[in-house]
């Protein structure tokens, strides 16, 4: 029998380790539209620990609720192929999303736990948000010509990139770099073509041999150097098949604008890993085709890139969607499995990049986060604090977007996906989370699901998404958070609607619609650890045998204006998003069927928020590039 002194030494020592101890608090790099925040802690044992936070302008007396921090810490990621295994260290992490560009917001997180806390348990922050990159307006502009140029040129002038870049040197001489440009200069590419002759030992256009301009100088944020497009015509660099056409790693703060990039297998490589990379780069306004990859990092020293308002056109089939080889699907159909001509659009590592607005067609991936692998736990050196957003993703022969390896506050918004051969977005894994997926549309996923959990991912929130697709699988998530978002199946055969697949006890899904799938059979499959999964044919028997989804609702398609479903038995067919509306029907049953959730869906328009991307009586989002009416490039 415990003695009353053993007894309380024990209650003691088990409220030392529910109550928690607050720790270390990191800001991340800010982005434009959002903030990122993590907050280390000790003890919690129960997980009842909270963050509250809200924030407001500079100069400013009211203050604004945003969401909750996320709870998170203790989750296992692991796939055994690569032998990766990465327990997530506990505490908290989050965004306050939805800001404007170039303001500075006081932003207050409170913690709180009943079980006691200790440490530093307030934290009040003033962090602006970025400002959208410019060239530096009083810096030399130096005039860049093709080698076959005729008649009269602005000067100072140069014969190619490299002459004005670094000053003259070709042959065996292209290493001397005597004439450097300087911070703040802007190099005006003329019309023309720039395709080095890369076998000829005095090539023009100074890259013998690889065809490669390999960039190193320094600009600074204040005084970027600047690589434009002149506006008197097409300023193409075309890279003859070689393998890379721009090598920026060692850069800082250069800007790429109004500019084609063409043949060649990665048009602008920017960071190796373990290596380097590169540090504030812009890629703006320009069209990539033609090639195998268009923008890529693998280094975590790569950070606050701006890649925007692009079009990017890969070589994969255009008339068709075939998903990528792999065991027991060596064919899709009657057509072969692709063979990887075109990788991926866009593909980053390390903190702050910013993806949006570009129009993204015919590859095996549209933009990535690099699988890393476990994070460095310098928070400088991770995946954190990227946003992507508004992108137009068509034809993928994988998936449209993939987060795979980010580790906190990964935010993917406002894309809109159609046509990919195996899932929509992905997270593969995610290294704590929170990676956010809000208001993003998807439609036609023949072989896959929405969403893609593997490698055991920890930390995910989706939040008001319109989903044409169902979402199955068997492969175990952590810490997942669903809410106002709408699944509606296709009638794929054998398929259910919706399938959670709960690694541990942090999980929740409240709020969304589905459209279960015709012809029978379980739609609804629940997993939690410690027991199997469990089936279910209706929302009302899910909803009694889980405890979840108490205001989630069964809906058809008669919820939308006009929107039909794809055919499952044509996988291979290409629809085309100018043909879809996404936009729901007033009075259908998504409508006022969603929860309140501050910073994403604030602006609301009736008794509270519609399900799905789009809301009812407020403007669709603009996808893809602001420049151009890129859609005639789709057909």
């Amino acid at each position: 029998m415990r003695t009353p002194a053993l007894f309380f030494l024990g209650v003691a020592s088990l409220m030392a380790q529910n109550g928690t101890v607050a720790g270390a608090f990191h800001v991340e790099h800010p982005t434009l539209l959002n903030l990122g925040f993590e907050w280390r802690i000790d003890g919690d044992a129960n997980r009842n620990a909270t963050v509250e936070v809200r924030f407001r302008k500079v100069g400013t007396q009211p203050w604004r609720p945003a969401l909750p921090l996320l709870r998170i810490g203790g989750e296992r990621v692991f796939r055994e192929r690569e032998s990766m295994s990465y327990i997530v260290p506990h505490g908290f992490a989050g965004s306050i999303l939805n800001l404007e560009p170039a303001t500075s917001y006081e932003c207050e997180f409170t913690m709180k736990d009943p079980d006691g806390l200790s440490g530093t348990t307030q934290q009040r922050v003033t962090v602006a948000t970025r400002a959208e990159p410019k060239s530096y307006a009083g810096g030399r502009v130096l005039h860049v010509y093709p080698n076959d140029h005729e008649g009269p040129k602005q000067e100072p002038s140069f014969i190619g990139l490299k002459a004005a870049y670094y000053g003259e040197g070709r042959g065996d001489w292209t290493a001397v770099r005597m004439k450097k440009a300087q911070p703040g200069d802007t190099i005006l590419v003329h019309a023309g073509l720039y395709r080095p002759e890369r076998l000829n030992y005095v090539d023009p256009l100074s890259a013998p041999f690889t065809g490669t301009w390999s960039l190193s100088l320094k600009g600074t944020a204040e005084k970027p150097i600047t690589i434009r497009g002149a506006g008197d015509g097409e300023a193409i660099f075309d890279g003859a098949g070689n393998h890379k056409l721009f090598d920026v790693m060692a850069s800082q703060h250069h800007i790429f604008e109004g500019l084609t990039f063409r043949n060649t297998e990665v048009a602008i490589f920017a960071g190796e890993k373990e290596v380097m990379g590169a540090v504030g780069l812009v890629v703006r306004n320009c069209r990539f085709e033609d090639i195998g990859v268009g923008v890529w990092t693998e280094s975590a020293q790569s950070r606050d890139f701006y890649i925007a308002d692009n079009l990017f056109l890969g070589r994969e089939d255009q008339m068709r969607l075939i998903g990528w080889n792999q065991a027991g699907q060596r064919t899709a159909g009657i057509y072969p499995s692709h063979q990887l001509r075109s990788f991926f659009a866009v593909k980053v590592y390390g903190p702050g990049h910013v993806i949006a607005h570009n129009a993204i067609a015919y590859f095996h991936d549209g933009i990535c986060v690099s699988t890393y692998g476990p994070p460095d736990a310098d928070p400088e050196l991770r995946a954190s604090s990227i946003d992507i957003h508004n992108n137009d993703i068509h034809l993928s022969n994988d998936d449209f977007i993939e987060t795979d390896g980010g580790t906190h506050n990964l935010r993917v918004f406002g894309n809109r996906g159609v046509n990919a051969s195996h899932n929509g977005y992905s997270a593969q894994p995610m290294f704590g989370g929170p990676v956010y997926f809000f208001r993003n549309l998807l439609y036609h996923v023949p072989l896959g699901n929405a969403l893609k959990f593997n490698a055991a991912p920890a930390g995910i929130l989706v939040f008001h998404n319109t989903f044409i697709s169902e979402q199955g699988g068997r492969d175990p998530y952590s810490n997942a958070h669903f809410r106002n978002n709408l699944f509606l199946g296709k009638d794929a055969p054998n398929r259910g609607i919706m399938s959670w697949a709960n690694a541990t006890s942090s999980f929740s899904s409240d709020y969304n619609g589905f459209r279960p799938n015709r012809g029978g059979g379980p739609q609804y499959q629940w997993l939690v650890p410690g027991q199997s999964m469990k089936e279910f044919t209706t929302l009302a028997e899910f909803r009694a045998g889980t405890g979840q989804e108490a205001h989630g609702v069964e809906l058809d398609f008669d919820i939308f204006e006009k929107l039909s479903p794809p055919n499952p038995a044509q996988r291979h067919r290409v629809y085309h998003a100018m043909d879809l509306n996404f936009k729901l029907k007033a009075n259908s049953k998504a409508i006022d069927a969603g929860l309140v959730l501050p910073t994403v869906n604030d602006l609301f328009a009736g008794k509270a928020p519609d399900l799905g991307a789009i809301e009812l009586g407020q403007a669709e989002p603009h996808y893809g590039p602001r420049w151009i009416d890129w859609m005639p490039f789709y057909r």
